[in-house]
């Protein structure tokens, strides 16, 4: 099974990424890491990147996930996943694959994203990355607000996803 974490800069994926792959003790994938040095170059640079410069990015994430996936593995990926495009690059319809979508308004997410440290997309960047967004349709994704602690976010991820995929 493949689980995206998804959202704009400032929702968290990262840190919740890193929590949901401990609780269901597999591994995780930092989808920064992915992106190519060129565009993080540009956004540490305060630009935004274009739909064609994420393409790479959706693909490097999605092969590697999907190696997980061959061998049977669960996998927590963070990606911001804006664009229903995007989404289909990473294969977000199939059934191994679960999107979670994370949300906040605008006022929260800058407010941490200021807080944030050593990081290449500076907060200017998050007014650009919400226009951007094309929210995930109804069934498309599990939606989660993170207006509340990572520990909060994380026991009503975990109930979600229990109630869908019964032990």
């Amino acid at each position: 099974m493949i689980f995206i974490i998804m959202g704009v800069c400032g929702s968290g994926k990262s840190t919740l990424g890193q929590m949901l792959s401990k609780e269901l003790g597999s591994e995780f994938l930092e989808g920064d890491d992915f992106h190519s040095p060129a565009n993080q170059k540009k956004m540490s640079d305060g630009n935004s990147l274009t739909e064609s410069d994420r393409v790479p990015w959706f693909q490097g994430i999605r092969k590697a996930a999907d190696q997980y996936l061959s061998n049977g593995e669960t996998i927590v990926v963070s990606c911001s996943a804006l664009s229903k495009s995007g989404r289909q690059i990473l294969g977000t319809a199939r059934k191994e694959v679960q999107l979670i979508f994370l949300y906040a308004s605008e006022a929260i997410l800058s407010e941490r994203m200021y807080k944030r440290e050593n990081h290449f997309m500076p907060a200017s960047l998050l007014h650009s990355q919400m226009e951007t967004l094309e929210e995930p349709e109804p069934g498309e994704a599990i939606a989660v607000s993170v207006d509340k602690s990572p520990s909060d976010v994380l026991k009503q991820i975990l109930s979600i996803l229990n109630s869908q995929y019964p032990c």
